[in-house]
């Protein structure tokens, strides 16, 4: 039987238990740093399979570097911690793991964070498909800037830059739109609200420079890779203007969350013939099939759970 637990203040405990106090100065400011880690259910196997989580929590102490979270764990040390998790918790299906590192001090009006101790706690979650559409997906061009690194650095997952994204997202649903793809102050493309953005033209891969505020995305990495592996193909990464977006063949999305989802539409206009296109077609099938583990040349990007299933 599935039982929700989360790991909280360094012990394993029913997730309903995992509370901070309304005073809690993450919930105040927005001073914690998260990731977003998929564990894939093979049930032929009889194992999840956690996708690049070594890469992922690497990332994640970066962000916790930048945000002065000090907490004791490697990398190596959180990546077991998740796989018991996984065991303890024993779903058999898709997971959304969720590792947050915040300011744990019950203490507001204070903006110093080397004066604010911090903690770690860590849930998974089943979790399916992040856009709820089949074929692809309609966009808008937010009115919403993407922030700058001179403002918060986007590079990381820190809580509270996030609110950039739920912003462009919101109006961009409010509006009839699934998703939002966002624009630098200079009007470069960006990235969607939680996945990056790669656009073929002309039998050739382009994708914005992380320099326009992107993530460093562990899944356009992996995009990347297949791409040029798997099918051949030229990677260019560069700045690209909102109206080449207009002319493209294909445009796709990566994240975590969103896996590789093809875009039919931008601002009410066709890409390509509106639906999936070849080349992000063979780039979807791959990667699910790899984050399964079912791709032996790719299987070292999986940390295998075995699970009981009876």
């Amino acid at each position: 039987m599935a039982e929700a637990i989360a790991y909280f203040r360094g012990n394993f405990v029913p997730l309903s238990e995992a509370k901070v106090s309304v005073m809690t100065h993450a919930l105040h400011y927005g001073t914690a740093v998260f990731e977003g880690i998929r564990g894939n259910w093979n049930e032929k196997e009889g194992k999840i399979f956690i996708f690049r989580m070594r890469e992922h929590y690497e990332r994640f102490l970066q962000g916790c570097r930048i945000m002065m979270l000090d907490i004791p764990q490697s990398a190596e040390e959180l990546c077991a911690i998740t796989v018991e998790l996984i065991q303890r918790c024993g779903y058999l299906e898709d997971l959304y793991i969720r590792p947050l590192a915040y300011k744990s001090a019950e203490r507001v009006a204070n903006l110093k964070l080397h004066e604010l101790d911090s903690d770690f706690t860590l849930m998974a979650v089943p979790f399916g498909s992040y856009i709820d559409t089949e074929g692809a997906i309609k966009c808008c061009t937010s009115s919403w800037r993407r922030i700058d690194d001179t403002m918060i650095p986007p590079r990381v997952k820190i809580s509270g830059h996030y609110v950039n994204s739920i912003l462009a997202k919101t109006e961009a649903v409010l509006a009839g739109f699934d998703e939002a793809i966002m624009l630098t102050h200079d009007g470069n493309v960006s990235e969607g609200s939680g996945e990056n953005l790669f656009m073929v033209l002309n039998g050739t891969l382009h994708t914005p420079l992380v320099a326009d505020n992107n993530l460093t995305g562990i899944t356009r990495d992996s995009a990347m890779t297949l791409a040029r592996n798997e099918l051949g193909l030229e990677i260019v990464e560069r700045r690209i203007r909102r109206s080449e977006l207009y002319l493209a063949d294909e445009i796709f999305l990566t994240g975590t969350a969103a896996h590789v989802t093809p875009v039919g539409f931008i601002d009410s206009r066709p890409v390509g013939d509106g639906d999936v296109g070849p080349v992000t077609k063979k780039l979807r099938n791959l990667y699910i099939e790899l984050i399964r583990g079912n791709n032996p040349r790719y299987r070292h990007w999986c940390v295998e759970v075995p699970l009981e299933s009876g």
